[in-house]
This record gives C-alpha cells, sequence and structure tokens, in this order.
C-alpha cells in the first residue's frame, strides 16, 4: 500500500525559501477545521481544538488504512485574523480570531468524518461546536518559511504587509495561514519551522501585478 505523504508530494506548498517571499498557487484543499478567538496559548476553547483536530485526523487516517488508502497526517496549520493586520506584528494576541485545521485526503465521505468523531469523542467528551470537514480555497499567495520563535515574527510580516504587497500591487485575499513544520514541545524555539503564507489579489480589476 502506498503512504501520501502531502509535504513530499506537494513540495511547492509546503517547502519555501527562508527569508524571502514567493508566489505560490494553492488549489483547493480539504481541511478537518475548529474556529475560535483569543490568545492561543490560553484560551481554553485553542487548547481543546488541537488535541480534537489531532483526534480525529488519525481516527481518519485508521479508517482509510483499513480501506487500502494510507497517509502521513500532514501538521498543524491555522489561520489567523483581526481587524487590525498590525495586532499580528504587534502581537496582541487576545485580539486575534483563528481556525485551527489539518489537511486530509480527498473526497472523504460524510459518514466516514461523523465515524471519525463519534469515535474520538469516546476520549475528548464533547467536540467543539465547530468542528467540520471543508474545503479551503487560497489561490494566489505569498509564502516564506520563517525559521525561529512564533513571536519573532513581526518583523517578517511588516515587510511583507508594509513594502512587499504595495510594492507588487497586492492586497489581503484572506487570513494569514500558517504551517508549523516543527512541534514545539520538541524543538528550541530558535529553530521551529512555520510557513508563512497570505493570500493577495492585485488592488484592481485587471491592474499588472508582479509574480
Amino acid at each position: 500500500m502506498d503512504k501520501i505523504d502531502f509535504k513530499k508530494r506537494d513540495r511547492m506548498l509546503y517547502q519555501p525559501p527562508a527569508g524571502r517571499f514567493v508566489t505560490v498557487e494553492v488549489p483547493a484543499l480539504p481541511y478537518v477545521m475548529v474556529d475560535g478567538c483569543g490568545d492561543p496559548n490560553t484560551a481554553p476553547a485553542y487548547l481543546q481544538a488541537v488535541p480534537w483536530l489531532y483526534a480525529v485526523s488519525y481516527a481518519l487516517k485508521f479508517a482509510l488504512k483499513a480501506e487500502g488508502q494510507d497517509y502521513v497526517v500532514p501538521p498543524l496549520e491555522a489561520l489567523w485574523s483581526a481587524d487590525d493586520p498590525a495586532s499580528f506584528i504587534a502581537r496582541r494576541k487576545d485580539e486575534w480570531s483563528w481556525t485551527v485545521m489539518i489537511r486530509t485526503p480527498e473526497r472523504i465521505a460524510a459518514d466516514l468524518f461523523e465515524a471519525a468523531i463519534t469515535q474520538s469523542r469516546k476520549k475528548r467528551g464533547d467536540a467543539p461546536a465547530s468542528l467540520r470537514h471543508e474545503t479551503l480555497e487560497e489561490g494566489r499567495c505569498l509564502q516564506t518559511l520563517h525559521v525561529g520563535a512564533y513571536d519573532d515574527e513581526g518583523p517578517t510580516l511588516a515587510h511583507l504587509h508594509d513594502e512587499l504587497m504595495p510594492a507588487r500591487g497586492y492586497t489581503f485575499a484572506g487570513p494569514h495561514h500558517e504551517i508549523y513544520l516543527s512541534d514545539p514541545r520538541r524543538t528550541a524555539s530558535a529553530r521551529l519551522k512555520t510557513i508563512l503564507r497570505q493570500p493577495v489579489r492585485a488592488l484592481q480589476t485587471g491592474a499588472p501585478s508582479r509574480p
């Protein structure tokens, strides 16, 4: 049985250069998702959401493996938004809204997903109300690899928001997106690897923009 590893198969999505933003066209991708708001370090909703995502993702993995389709559970990802994008640069985490998520293979049947929730509920109790399986469409994005602590992302995001996007004629086309390639429980903060991705669109319809 072949085991799908999205990070290896879809290298353009998961291997951007460090310290330099590149353009990537992101196709519609399915995820297990949970929404919430507040500081991810302290918000009870966030601390509940992440274990639930992993529980359901592994339940799906083993169910699919029994049917002859195996895959590597991908890394945790999150969409971050705030009324003021400067909240990310200033790290005002209480102002953040988020969607944490883990990618799945295509064509997950609804009954298979519900069975994964039922199985996970035996260990985790009540599921988050927003837990769902949904497709995310981002299209054109700028992304880079950030190496270091999460709280050190500010200067990179300031460069993206204040210099790079205006210079290329882009504005925001979706929430700030992060992909966590490292396990913070096992990796020193200075060595954490995080993909920073920002969906973008041209400021005016038909206006030229640099790739």
